[in-house]
């Protein structure tokens, strides 16, 4: 069939409208998307108060944050701080003119390690008292005089005098006492005794008498004593010789 012999046909697709198809999102679809749009914006808009106000909050600078500063020599930590962790630093210093406090619930205890990481020396304060642990212990006056120092093998009183308000009992279970001085060594009692409880008491060095006439070396002395409280050991007689050698009590 030719196309004169389908006029009608021809007729009606001209007489058709082109239809047009519409790309976007309509209906439900674009008010989910504006819904979801607005929620971001809101949270936006609260992060940011957020984060204002948290930086106001914990005073953030370009400095450092809240009592914490960063300096050209380290932090500078200022206020009451609380550390829940070890804490590493090289020096530890208040503000001048203000202590620096130290506060713990059970104790504060001082490590020092050495190039090993072993534990040389100790300082730990609790409720039970203070205990240190070390290789030797000193206490020195502000001008650097030595007042008190202990070791393994010594302890050394530096201080002119050595005061108990209520006494001084010194014992050596295992070994000997010896007390050693290089002028006079002077034990006084105001208002009690002084005794020498021992089953042999020796005293040395003692200055002698004048001999017997007869001129033999005696073995037995007698111990004199002298107004002053001098000794010195006179040879043995019948009787008393002290009124022999009393030129020695001058």
């Amino acid at each position: 069939m030719t196309q004169e012999q389908c006029p009608h046909r021809n007729n009606v697709q001209s007489t058709e409208k082109p239809q047009v198809y519409k790309v976007g999102i309509y209906g439900w679809r674009k008010r989910c998307l504006y819904f979801l749009v607005l929620l971001l914006m809101i949270l936006i808009v609260v992060n940011l108060a957020l984060t204002i106000w948290i930086l106001k909050v914990m005073n953030f600078t370009i400095d450092g944050m809240g009592h914490l500063r960063i300096t050209e020599r380290g932090l500078k930590l200022e206020g009451d701080s609380e550390f829940l962790q070890p804490l590493y630093a090289k020096e530890i210093q208040s503000r001048p003119g203000s202590p620096l406090f130290l506060q713990s619930s059970k104790n504060v205890s001082v490590n020092i390690l050495n190039e090993k990481k072993q534990l040389v020396s100790q300082l730990v304060a609790g409720s039970h008292g203070v205990h240190a642990r070390g290789k030797m212990l000193e206490v020195k006056s502000s001008a650097g005089k030595l007042l008190f120092s202990a070791d393994d093998h010594e302890v050394v009183v530096g201080a002119e005098r050595l005061r108990a308000p209520k006494g001084v009992k010194i014992e050596a279970d295992a070994g000997d006492f010896q007390a050693t001085c290089r002028s006079n060594l002077r034990l006084e009692s105001k208002d009690g005794e002084i005794s020498l409880d021992a089953r042999k008491i020796k005293l040395l060095r003692l200055p002698e008498g004048k001999t017997s006439p007869s001129g033999t070396r005696q073995t037995v002395f007698e111990v004199c004593v002298c107004p002053n409280g001098k000794l010195f050991l006179s040879q043995a007689g019948t009787g008393s010789t002290c009124q022999i050698s009393s030129n020695l009590c001058l």
